[in-house]
């Protein structure tokens, strides 16, 4: 039996899933991304309580390591961290795009390509390209979206843009193989995904994981 404990603070709304041979046990979710740092720790004591289960029981800890937003990055891959150093537990780390082409491999049949975004502020996003069998066609980039950024791929295949960033493309998208939708994606995926990395025993080392960031950190001086 592999129990293990899901993480996701990438994005505006986090996630946790307690997953039991990657099927899912409980999910939770938190909305507000400025608490995330104050909702994660009592929301995991909260579901572990639930469903009768201690930290000693777990098998492994997963957390998505990015991209995402920087502080949210920082407050699941602290906790992680923290709680594998703590229990001695293996840690594994997921990319968030592949976690929501994953999302999306089983929501739209029809595509050919999947491409998730998410917004990187003002015309940039993060994204990559996936094939449904969740291949890497362009790995994980921050991308500034300028016209027909696609255009190769939406010569003969069917693509579908889904996440926060994708309404950035639509304006600069012209192809008929090109479609908009909505794609749901929740810590249980996640939980799918690090159990077939557990089984991989494709493991992250503690001294050397840190968050994904893609893009470098800059901050607004003040005047």
């Amino acid at each position: 039996m592999a129990l293990i404990l899901n993480i996701d603070t990438a994005t505006e709304e986090a996630g946790i899933c307690l997953a039991k041979d990657g099927e899912t046990l409980a999910l939770a979710g938190n909305k507000e991304q400025k608490d995330h740092a104050s909702w994660l720790h009592p929301a995991i004591e909260n579901m572990l309580g639930t469903t009768g289960f201690r930290l000693s029981d777990l098998q492994a800890i997963a957390v998505v390591s990015g991209p995402g937003s920087y502080t949210g990055l920082r407050v699941g891959m602290a906790a992680a961290k923290g709680f594998c150093y703590a229990l001695g537990l293996p840690l594994i780390t997921e990319d968030k795009l592949k976690m929501m082409a994953f999302a999306a491999s089983g929501q739209l049949p029809e595509a050919d390509l999947l491409c998730p975004m998410l917004d990187a502020r003002r015309m940039e996003v993060f994204t990559a390209v996936y094939q449904k069998d969740l291949s890497v066609l362009l790995p994980s980039t921050a991308m500034i979206m300028e016209e027909n950024p696609f255009t190769d791929y939406l010569t003969t295949r069917r693509m579908s843009f889904f996440g926060s960033g994708s309404d950035k493309c639509k304006p600069i998208i012209f192809s008929p193989n090109a479609s908009f939708v909505e794609v749901k994606d929740h810590a249980g995926y996640l939980g799918i995904l690090s159990f077939l990395r557990y089984l991989r025993k494709e493991f992250t080392g503690l001294a050397y994981s840190e968050p994904v960031y893609t893009k470098e950190f800059y901050t607004h001086t003040r005047k």
